[in-house]
């Protein structure tokens, strides 16, 4: 079986780890927790980065951050990680969907501003597959109502949208480091914050609530409990494993885009014939090559595919489901038709892509798809 997903080990990861274990700090804040943030502070110009035990989490402390109360509105696409919801919905939110663009699965900005109200606190939009949303409607939204944007970029690392990374837009950012994910630490997340306000208490929320952090970089004699928090940072031997990812990222980003680009040109084609459609990128997006899928015509085909690779010994899946047509989520829905996000949830399918993806697997999981069409 060709897999979905493999996890790519640039080599030094438990070289790294070692360090760490035997520098005698592994709790987490130490010399390698420090080098990831320096990376990417350094090389896409984050204001400040911390990193989290996953994704989740730095959507949790955003909520946190932006003071989310019971019954403000935030507005999220339904195309969607659970995630990208639970984080508000725990600190009281009414989550209100919105639809995705008929042109991909990103948050179409039409669809935001029907939704906001006197009680709309917070936009989130979500770079699906690492592709950039419209950010400059979705900024000027924001700036028109006064609301808060937080970039769920779990999947965006090292992607653009007219010359700024995905992450530097919204007020506040999330990555993820899952093991899907382009540069991975198994589990862990980041949160990124560009608005300076934020800066102090995001790091008392990580810290449990505490100013431990002020602590033991000396500006304060003793800490305490000073805020709400919770236990947000990972532990030192996450970030050794992270930071051996880091080194590569441009070898890594090479080489999946090469992967990506072959499926593009050789897939374009034949299965757009048969109503097939594919990746879109906004003018000013760049493609950081987190995956490839394609579009079917409709369930049925998709199902169709989907048999059809199983059957050839290759993993492909489906992704998300609509959230508000979950079973959490569906009693408390206001019955608003959302038909990309369903179509999205119905047609797509996500190609095996992986860093060791060779050459021979990748013409097989092509082949299969061109001649399972023409049968």
């Amino acid at each position: 079986m060709i897999p979905f997903n493999k996890p790519y080990l640039s080599g030094k990861e438990t070289e790294y780890i070692k360090q760490a274990v035997e520098s005698g700090k592994i709790s987490g804040d130490g010399v390698f927790t420090k080098k990831c943030h320096s990376f990417f502070e350094e090389k896409y110009g984050f204001r400040k980065c911390l990193l989290t035990t996953s994704c989740t989490d730095a959507l949790e402390m955003a909520a946190i951050l932006l003071n989310i109360q019971p019954d403000d509105e935030v507005i999220i696409p339904s195309y969607t990680f659970v995630s990208t919801a639970n984080a508000f919905v725990l600190r009281g939110a009414k989550v209100k969907f919105a639809d995705s663009n008929p042109l991909n699965p990103n948050v179409d900005p039409d669809s935001i501003e029907k939704l906001i109200t006197p009680k709309t606190k917070a936009i989130v939009p979500v770079h699906y597959a690492g592709i950039a949303c419209e950010m400059n409607n979705i900024l000027a939204l924001a700036n028109k109502y006064s609301l808060w944007v937080v970039e769920d970029a779990a999947q965006a690392i090292d992607s653009l949208y007219c010359g700024k990374p995905l992450g530097s837009f919204g007020h506040l950012a999330a990555f993820s480091f899952h093991e899907t994910k382009n540069v991975i630490s198994g589990e862990g997340g980041m949160l990124v914050i560009n608005d300076e306000r934020f800066v102090e208490r995001a790091e008392i929320i990580r810290e449990k609530g505490t100013n431990r952090s002020a602590f033991f970089r000396g500006e304060i004699d003793k800490y305490g409990w000073v805020d709400i928090g919770s236990s947000y940072l990972p532990s030192e031997i996450n970030a050794a494993f992270l930071f051996a990812q880091l080194e590569h990222l441009d070898q890594i980003q090479i080489q999946r885009i090469s992967i990506w680009n072959k499926y593009w040109d050789r897939l374009y084609e034949p299965l757009s014939q048969h109503g097939i459609r594919f990746p879109y990128l906004i003018e000013g997006a760049t493609n950081n090559a987190h995956m490839f899928y394609i579009v079917c015509r409709d369930l049925e085909q998709r199902t169709r595919l989907l048999k059809l690779l199983k059957n050839a010994g290759i993993l492909a899946v489906f992704h998300y489901l609509s959230l508000h047509k979950s079973p959490y989520f569906k009693n408390q829905y206001d019955g608003s038709d959302l038909p990309w996000s369903d179509f999205y949830s119905d047609c797509l399918i996500r190609l095996p892509m992986f860093f060791e993806l060779g050459e021979d697997a990748q013409e097989h999981i092509i082949s299969t798809l061109i001649k399972g069409l023409e049968d």
